[in-house]
């Protein structure tokens, strides 16, 4: 990777209620079944994938980023007390000048699991845990129409900026401010 000290990489985190495990192939199966609400995709776009599809997307995921100097770093989240996955939270890891990282964060939690506070917990525990892993700065990109990402976004500390890229609002948190 493009200087001496490395980026970082997924790693076990854990946070109240949840365990972010970090992505394996093995999940897309159970993955499949927490994603497949078509309204999953009301402002991310795209429809659910099948198993298989998945499973190729998590093939590409776990072999990582292309680029030296890009990181996917990929969790899964489980919920502690049924044993059983939840969502996501995934954070594209970059240096910038004078190596400074910033990480893009995304989350997304099954239908059936929302509203019980579990994005806002994983994704603190995500912010936290980049954090101590020296990244500087976090971003996300949430629809200005999706209230329940918004709250996700403000509960991790991250405030809405006035930049916009595709149609959704860039959230920030820096250490530098």
């Amino acid at each position: 990777m493009g200087g001496a000290e490395p980026l970082v990489r997924a790693e076990f985190l854990s946070g109240p209620r949840l365990d972010l495990v970090p992505l394996r192939v093995e999940h897309a199966e159970e993955m499949a079944v927490v994603l497949s609400d078509p309204a999953l995709h009301t402002f991310i776009g795209g429809t659910p994938h099948s198993p298989a599809a998945l499973r190729a997307r998590y093939e590409r995921l776990v072999a990582g980023a292309p680029e030296p100097d890009v990181v996917w770093c990929n969790w899964v989240l489980r919920l502690r007390a049924r044993e059983c996955l939840v969502g996501t939270v995934q954070a594209t890891v970059t240096r910038e000048a004078a190596a400074r990282r910033v990480a893009e964060i995304a989350w997304v939690v099954g239908t059936p699991w929302q509203g019980r506070g579990f994005a806002k917990e994983a994704v603190r525990v995500l912010v936290a845990g980049l954090g101590q892993r020296s990244v500087r700065t976090i971003v996300a990109h949430v629809h200005p129409d999706h209230a329940a990402s918004a709250a996700v976004a403000a509960a991790a500390g991250l405030t809405p900026t006035d930049e916009e890229h595709d149609g959704e609002r860039r959230w920030r948190l820096s250490a530098d401010d």
